[in-house]
């Protein structure tokens, strides 16, 4: 004769249903701020530290001035797609996932370019750092003649 209880069976399965929530929100908090979109196998690139910053930029093929031209603290906005759409497209276009950093602070180094080829002016790299990994970044060249390009080293 089997007997089940069935009050016990209540808590088990409570139990059971209150790790499962649990271990998805803690999933979920833990990759807030890796940036990276769920489409890349690739780790996330450490940026903590100047020379982590300055290999991964280097490993891209920039040479860019070691100290940052200036270093800004940020909090983006909730809807980071309503605010920055055509940015959170060129982020989202190499592989940044930088809509699911809305509302959270990220850092953002600004170098000054040394071998961007085929132009004269001056030109900026902008490399965007959550929680100690690359969340985005982007190339520009200010002013009349300027642009506005992706990491990845220019052909």
């Amino acid at each position: 004769m089997v007997v089940i209880h069935i009050r016990d069976f209540r808590r088990r399965a409570a139990a059971a249903g209150a790790l499962l929530i649990l271990a998805a929100a803690v999933s979920f908090l833990l990759a807030g701020c890796l940036g990276r979109s769920g489409e890349t196998d690739s780790p996330p690139t450490a940026a903590a530290t100047e020379d982590e910053r300055l290999a991964y930029l280097t490993e891209l093929g920039w040479q860019v001035k070691p100290e940052p031209v200036e270093t800004l603290v940020l909090q983006l906005p909730e809807n980071v797609a309503a605010s920055y759409g055509d940015y959170a497209a060129l982020q989202e276009a190499q592989g940044f996932d930088f809509v699911r950093l809305g509302g959270k602070t990220v850092q953002r180094y600004t170098y000054a370019v040394e071998n961007y080829p085929g132009y004269e002016g001056p030109v900026q790299l902008n490399l965007y750092v959550c929680d100690g990994v690359v969340a985005g970044g982007d190339v520009i060249a200010p002013g009349e003649n300027g642009f506005l390009r992706e990491l990845a080293f220019p052909e």
